[in-house]
This record gives C-alpha cells, sequence and structure tokens, in this order.
C-alpha cells in the first residue's frame, strides 16, 4: 500500500542509478517497521526543466503516501530516516525533503476491492 514518489532534478540519476535510489527508500521503509515488505511500492520521476528557488540547484523531494493511522510521531521517524539515507547518498544535493500524506480508508478503493463486488 505505501507509495513512495521520489521527485529529482535530472542530474541526480546520474550521480546514482534510480534502482539504487528506489533500493535506498524501499530499504528505510522496510526498516521502519511500519509495512508489510510486500506491499512497499517505490518509484522515481525525474525532471530537466524545473524552478528551486532562484536558481536551479539539484533537488529530491520523497512523496510519501500511506494508509491513515499512524501517528505524527510515527510519520516524521520515516521522514526523517529516508531523508537522511538520501542525504547520504547525495551530500552534495542542497535540497532533500519529504512529506507524508495520508490516504483515507473510507475513500481508498483497488482492483481488488472493485472485484469483490462485481
Amino acid at each position: 500500500m505505501p507509495h513512495f514518489i521520489i521527485q529529482c532534478s535530472e542530474n541526480i540519476t546520474r550521480i546514482h542509478s534510480t534502482q539504487e535510489i528506489m533500493q535506498t527508500v524501499y530499504q528505510q521503509a522496510i526498516a521502519s517497521e511500519l509495512f508489510v515488505k510486500a506491499d512497499i511500492k517505490v518509484r522515481v520521476q525525474s525532471f530537466d526543466e524545473f524552478i528551486a528557488g532562484e536558481g536551479s540547484d539539484d533537488f529530491i523531494h520523497v512523496f510519501g503516501n500511506i494508509m491513515e493511522g499512524r501517528t505524527a510521531e510515527q510519520k516524521a521517524n520515516l521522514s526523517r530516516r529516508i531523508v537522511a539515507a538520501l542525504n547520504g547518498l547525495f551530500p552534495q544535493v542542497p535540497i532533500v525533503s519529504m512529506n507524508i500524506r495520508d490516504f483515507e480508508k473510507d475513500s481508498y478503493c483497488n482492483k481488488e476491492m472493485v472485484e469483490q463486488h462485481a
């Protein structure tokens, strides 16, 4: 269920492969012990055109989309864990950040849920 979408400047993927970047986030999500390993999904989107403040500094931002029910402390620890790991891979990158958004259980739907009600 949790989806981690890593958005970054294209140059980031020249420093480390997308596989290495995704594995870093994936391993930290597992280590958090908040999710079932098989449910974790990670993707990378890189951008060759962007504005970052007044310049074009490289950046990494992770959007974590998780099912509601985790505490603020759990979510903060997850964010810190992932940002710290990415910062370790990219100490030269000035912008490394993350935020977490909750899915509402009442409005979440997937293919299995639709097929069960068909």
